[in-house]
């Protein structure tokens, strides 16, 4: 069965046309464009929040955008339980819209971060995201944020770590969560987390700019094998 994945565009959206070769060039997918101000999903099966910076970032990450039309179905769309994922801005606006628990905060360093990061495979309770990784898997995907700092109290974050909702987290080549790891001030480490219902996934890092050998690494793609095989099935 193909799926039909909605990339949700906002105004600032940069990375939207990254998720768009992700899926029609590289997957195979069919993708249909979701502009800010729009009502419907179009018949979307999983919907994308692409990086960049949604209405400029005015106020804080992600805070303008989840009030926009478009979220309205997003939203009602994973209370179905049907699957969204958040990518960089998205994660951000996934929390705003209290989707995920948490919130992103300015990096440590109070400077943008581009780089490459490793990553290792946490999560367990989202298995149409990662079912296509090992456990404990190591990964190498790109950042690119300013505000990619990962907080929430301490109930909260061991909530996430007991109910295997830390999808993905900041390590060094050795696989082992170091401060030199992390590259934002991320608590814990976090890189990505699930909600408890496993459809929502938000995560800083970009995995839809390492689809393949030639962008420098192919360890994003199982996240989008994972959503064809679990719910394309």
């Amino acid at each position: 069965m193909s799926l039909t994945f909605g990339v949700v565009t906002f105004p600032g959206s940069n990375c939207d046309v990254d998720a768009w070769h992700a899926v029609i060039d590289v997957l195979g997918e069919r993708a249909v464009s979701l502009w800010h101000a729009d009502h419907d999903l179009q018949g979307a099966d999983v919907v994308i929040l692409p990086g960049g910076f949604s209405y400029g970032d005015a106020l804080r990450a992600g805070a303008i955008a989840r009030f926009s039309p478009i979220m309205r179905e997003v939203i009602a769309h994973a209370e179905r339980g049907a699957p969204v994922v958040g990518f960089c801005n998205g994660f951000q606006v996934l929390c705003e819209a209290h989707l995920l628990p948490g919130a992103l905060m300015r990096n440590a360093s109070s400077k943008f971060v581009c780089d490459w990061v490793h990553l290792r495979v946490d999560g367990t309770n989202a298995p149409i995201f990662l079912d296509a990784y090992a456990p404990g898997q190591l990964l190498r995907i790109p950042i690119a944020h300013g505000e990619g700092r990962f907080v929430a109290d301490e109930a909260t974050l061991d909530q996430l770590e007991g109910e295997g909702r830390v999808a993905f987290r900041y390590v060094d080549a050795a696989g082992h969560a170091t401060d030199d790891a992390n590259p934002n001030g991320a608590a814990r480490n976090i890189a990505g987390i699930t909600n408890a219902a496993g459809n929502v996934l938000g995560m800083m890092p970009h995995p839809e700019r390492a689809v393949e050998p030639l962008l420098g690494s192919a360890d994003g793609l199982p996240l989008f094998q994972s959503l064809l095989a679990r719910v394309g099935a």
